[in-house]
């Protein structure tokens, strides 16, 4: 009676729950590959990045019975392959789109290689925190269950705003960035920059993974992604290279993804695919306007292969 008495007020709360769940992997990717842009890089390697974090996650949760160790261990993996990344780009006459490509082909692959063990066993999933607590329909208390690693995400967007803008550390992210010649001229090695960047960005993109397998959907298999690192890309671009802009368009991103089964849930079946679609429609809209060729992309990097 109570599912009948919610009626259509569950799908707003459904789109609320799904778009702090859905976001999350989107955030921490979108949050590392600003960073890893902010400095002059690009990398596409992150979907498989994503997947190799979510395999790593899961098998080490398993194995270990700590879900927390699974996120350590994915964060790790996903700073191995951005340091991987960053050496092979440091090399001369070396195309940061097609390393990017080349990686994620070997992440997703040895992720599903590797993996093969960990599809059939249960690991232990991420706490979350009940915001619902104070009510008793089940629809209002799932909206309010909010995940630890987003509250985590929606902090270091934050932070990383912050110390674009008032920290030496993230001017010398940005002058890299900008212009590897005046990183230079002030003592700073452009390349070291990146690498640093870029392996701090495949960490937050190899948590962002371990988030898929062990709390959303909460489980591992060969499609748990669903190009969620690729769109985080177009995310960035998105945001114009803002971490807060990052966290509000995971959000929307989330919500668009969660619209299809909301609807679903309360009997609305025709055009159930279409609704399904919405993430990507909607990211094929962004990179259409944002690859508008009358105007300069407003705030990216001097430095970025996307710009030049």
């Amino acid at each position: 009676m109570e599912d009948a008495a919610l009626g259509w007020w569950g799908v707003p709360l459904a789109v609320i729950a799904g778009a702090i769940r859905i976001s999350t992997p989107f955030l921490f990717v979108s949050l590392g590959e600003c960073l890893t842009e902010k400095s002059g890089r690009i990398n596409l390697g992150l979907e498989g990045t994503l997947v190799m974090g979510a395999m790593s996650g899961y098998g080490t949760a398993y194995l270990t019975g700590s879900p927390w160790a699974g996120v350590l261990v994915a964060g790790l993996a996903g700073t191995a392959f951005g340091l991987l990344h960053a050496l092979i780009c440091a090399l001369p006459r070396v195309n940061d789109i097609a390393v990017g490509i080349a990686l994620m082909l070997l992440g997703t692959g040895l992720a599903f290689f590797l993996g093969k063990p960990f599809i059939q066993p249960t690991a232990p999933h991420l706490p979350a925190i009940s915001l619902g607590f104070w009510s008793e329909v089940p629809q209002i208390r799932a909206a309010l269950e909010v995940n630890v690693l987003f509250v985590i995400g929606a902090l270091l967007a934050v932070a990383m705003l912050w110390a674009f803008r008032a920290t030496r550390w993230g001017l010398i992210i940005r002058m890299a960035g900008d212009s590897a010649d005046a990183a230079r001229a002030m003592g700073y090695d452009p390349d070291r920059v990146r690498m640093w960047a870029t392996m701090t960005g495949g960490f937050l993109a190899g948590v962002g993974g371990a988030f898929l397998s062990l709390y959303y959907p909460g489980s591992w298999n060969e499609g748990l992604s669903s190009g969620q690192g690729i769109t985080a890309v177009a995310l960035v671009i998105f945001a114009r290279w803002n971490p807060m802009w990052c966290f509000y368009a995971a959000l929307l991103f989330g919500g668009a993804s969660a619209l299809g089964p909301a609807l679903q849930a309360v009997g609305v079946t025709q055009g159930y695919y279409l609704f399904n679609a919405a993430p990507y429609l909607l990211t094929l809209v962004i990179m259409v306007l944002a690859s508008s060729s009358r105007r300069r992309l407003a705030g990216a990097p001097g430095e970025l292969s996307v710009t030049r």
